[in-house]
């Protein structure tokens, strides 16, 4: 009986549920009140029209569903963002569905909103797979508008990126299933077609308060754009729904019926599951930080446990090598958390980036852009190298070179962190700022420009000059007190759910669904043929 390993299980385990816990709460979006309300009124809610319009049978995933966690609190709040997004199957055709939680302030637009519609564009734009938008929402959340209303990734750039879907052939599919008002009118309607549910959904540019405010008009917003006015009158819908049922299954014959796309042509063979029980990464992962072999990891991750190691005694502070996950086959780039010692007789510490750990890691991505294969970033990282002997071996150019090979990258990257992920760390293991088509987080992750005792320590040097600047003097106790406040609240900022609640990464998930992710990632990143060749520019040797 392994006991650290034990405990390590029971830790990861407890932060898996509490992570399942705080999804459930988000689950009800609005509360129990409002979802009885939504059924009162004849409506499904947010997350039941998209149960009922996926194939329930096959896999799926949920994208920024902690987007909003913990936030607008002066608001009430805005679970998930007020807006559901999921990657499935429609009659086995990939599709991403984004819905509006009408009870969530009545589907209103906050910040977080745009920003996770925009996200969920962006994975149809890059991908090339189709996007649903079923919609029930009031339309901006006017005691915030400044911003979410004028800036260029707020509200006005989904319409923007409806034409650009549209110019690139990607399908776009609208189901108006309550308000759709003002600036909003123009998202499904600058979608390929348009269906509107009879009775419960009105699509207007100014509801008939606003009508009869600004030109004296009396209406009922029925007559005004209710689902006969357009369908029969406008001609501005293509389809009329008599429920949401109705409105889902129309959507799901029009799915049926397209074409397929062009592929990229990612190698894919038979799945085979891990010959390692993947259940062991819950106690293989250390609950203190300590040293551990990212090797381990991996292999129970991959197909059969095999992994093709890419120079395995050079820069061993990260490994590389190729490997199957679910079948396709992917170049993964993994942070090595064990304590190394060189043939030169240096210790190398895990989890940091040294110069020829940065080398090897830029000849490999560069291989597999040679050689069309998608890469895999693991990251536990603390960051690059400092001090002399690392600034004379030139750890700024070879880590240069790895952030200019990993940017410049053609095949689709997808990321992990499944620990650490601090400072230019995050930058050069491809974070968010670097395009992977999916980044998740384990719920034992820290993101964060510095780990918490430094950065506190810093803060702390900073406030106590900034005191003294102004004459003041701390005692002791006042000093530890003020420390332990400042540690305590960037200690806050480093949980993968504050990451999470800003869409700095798309989830945190259970360690056990990461095949899951990365093998449903490859598949819609399939969807999109690489349209251009690899140059990764001018890199200094």
């Amino acid at each position: 009986m392994n006991l650290e390993f034990n405990k390590n299980e029971d830790h990861l385990k407890l932060l898996v549920s509490e992570v399942k816990t705080k999804l459930h709460k988000i689950h009800k979006g609005g509360g129990d009140k409002k979802i009885a309300k939504q059924h009162e009124q004849g409506k499904l809610t947010a997350r039941e029209r998209i149960a009922y319009l996926l194939d329930s049978k096959k896999p799926q995933i949920e994208i920024g569903a902690f987007a909003g966690y913990d936030m607008y609190a002066e608001h009430g709040g805005c679970p998930g963002g007020g807006v559901v997004v999921v990657l499935g199957y429609i009659k086995g055709r990939m599709t991403l569905v984004v819905a509006n939680d009408a009870t969530v302030k009545a589907g209103a637009w906050f910040p977080i909103t745009g920003k996770k519609n925009l996200r969920a564009q962006e994975l149809a734009m890059e991908n090339h797979i189709p996007i649903i938008y079923l919609v029930d929402s009031a339309g901006v959340y006017l005691p915030m508008q400044d911003e979410i209303f004028p800036d260029k990734e707020h509200f006005g750039r989904i319409f923007r990126n409806n034409a650009i879907l549209s110019s690139k052939g990607i399908s776009q599919i609208a189901a108006i299933m309550g308000s759709c008002v003002a600036g909003g009118a123009y998202l499904p309607i600058m979608s390929d077609e348009a269906l509107i549910v009879d009775k419960t959904g009105s699509i207007f540019l100014a509801g008939s308060y606003l009508v009869k405010a600004a030109i004296g008009e009396d209406i009922d917003n029925e007559t005004l754009g209710g689902a006969t006015t357009h369908s029969e009158i406008s001609g501005v819908t293509d389809y009329k729904a008599k429920d949401d049922k109705d409105a889902l299954t129309s959507i799901q014959n029009i799915v049926d019926k397209m074409g397929d796309s062009i592929k990229a042509g990612f190698n894919r063979a038979k799945a085979q599951k891990p010959a390692k029980d993947p259940k062991e990464i819950y106690g293989l992962i250390p609950r203190d930080g300590k040293p551990y072999k990212t090797l381990d990891i991996i292999e129970r991750l991959v197909d059969n446990s095999e992994f093709e190691e890419y120079k395995a005694g050079y820069g061993r502070t990260i490994i590389t090598g190729y490997a199957r996950i679910d079948g396709w086959a992917v170049g993964i780039v993994a942070n090595n958390r064990e304590l190394l010692r060189t043939k030169k007789g240096e210790t190398q510490f895990g989890g940091v980036i040294y110069s020829d750990s940065a080398d090897k890691a830029s000849r490999f991505i560069a291989n597999c852009n040679q050689k069309k294969i998608p890469l895999v970033f693991l990251q536990d990282v603390t960051g690059f190298m400092v001090g002399s002997r690392s600034e004379h071996g030139g750890i700024i150019k070879d880590g240069a070179k790895m952030v200019n090979t990993m940017s410049n990258s053609v095949v689709p990257k997808f990321t992990v962190i499944i620990g650490n992920s601090f400072g230019a760390g995050n930058y050069a293991m491809c974070g968010k700022a670097y395009d992977p088509r999916l980044i998740v987080a384990w719920p034992n992750s820290k993101l964060a420009v510095m780990g918490g005792a430094q950065a506190a320590k810093v803060l702390l040097q900073i406030e106590k000059a900034s005191l003294k600047s102004r004459g003041e003097e701390i005692s002791k106790e006042q000093e530890e007190a003020m420390l332990k406040k400042i540690q305590d609240r960037y200690e806050e900022q480093m949980k993968p759910e504050y990451a999470a609640a800003r869409l700095w990464t798309d989830a945190i998930i259970d360690p056990l669904d990461t095949r899951t992710w990365i093998s449903m990632g490859i598949e819609m990143a399939n969807h999109a043929p690489i349209e251009r060749a690899y140059n990764p520019g001018i890199i200094q040797a």
